[in-house]
């Protein structure tokens, strides 16, 4: 059987550098894409590269960017030809780095800014990346007997439970929380147009935790020691769901623990 391809858009640091590290290490033979907007500037992803020059490869990419998306497509299908497993990691909280605590706090740029990144990017990368992931071989996830249900590739977009407008009772976060729950309507509806393709792809949202990086940073002191995951703790769990994943489970929301979110 072919090596496994995955590709990490957002992988110089955080949950996204964790996953290269996690599938090279555990998924062996596998190839990884890594994605980031400055690679010269990526220390620890060039380190991570030199340790594995045959099976890591960086690619410069802006995921605010259509024509960077685009053109690190078209390199990905001249030098792979398909993808088994894309995961879309990179997120902002806001330009300011903190959430608005009320509306005053809010402007048109933070949000515009926050939903480029954290819903429009994701999107974009689906657009111009799902014809190879039709092309994977499903190396992750789980296959089923029945031939229908078979998928060929994986797209996790990393969600927060803070875009739950059902779990919503604080309110505050406008952007991040709007941007989070765009992007569940958006890989719910990949998950019925990829699921009408032959062969199929999954689609799935998965919220991470609360996860030691600088995203979150600002707020660790509100938060529980037991429940501020170190982001080998988080990805970890995460693999295990994306592992387990198959067609039934296609277009829904999925905490760490595996526990479904709601919408």
């Amino acid at each position: 059987m072919a090596a496994p391809i995955a590709l990490i858009q957002g992988a110089s640091r955080g949950l996204g550098f964790q996953f290269c590290k996690h599938i090279l290490k555990n998924k062996n033979p596998s190839t990884v894409i890594a994605t980031c907007r400055n690679p010269d500037a990526a220390a620890e992803l060039l380190g991570l590269a030199g340790q594995h020059p045959d099976r890591l490869t960086i690619v410069k990419l802006d995921v605010n960017k259509e024509e960077d998306i685009r053109e690190a497509a078209e390199r990905v299908k001249k030098n792979f030809g398909r993808l088994d497993l894309m995961v879309n990691s990179s997120a902002l909280l806001h330009p300011s780095g903190k959430g608005e605590t009320s509306l005053r706090d809010v402007s048109a740029q933070g949000i515009i800014s926050t939903l480029t990144t954290n819903t429009v990017g994701p999107l974009v990368m689906a657009k111009y990346f799902a014809p190879l992931l039709q092309k994977g071989i499903g190396a992750f996830g789980r296959q089923p007997s029945e031939k229908a249900k078979q998928h060929s590739g994986i797209i996790v977009n990393i969600t927060a439970k803070v875009g739950s407008i059902g779990d919503n009772g604080l309110g505050g976060w406008y952007s991040y929380r709007m941007s989070k729950a765009a992007l569940n309507m958006a890989t719910r509806n990949l998950s019925i147009e990829l699921g009408r393709s032959r062969p199929k792809v999954v689609c799935v949202s998965l919220h991470p935790g609360t996860v030691d990086t600088d995203l979150s940073r600002p707020y660790h002191k509100n938060v529980p020691k037991e429940r501020l995951f170190s982001t080998e703790h988080s990805v970890g769990c995460l693999m295990s769901i994306i592992e387990m994943l198959d067609f039934d489970k296609t277009g829904k929301a999925y905490n760490w623990d595996g526990a479904e979110l709601p919408w």
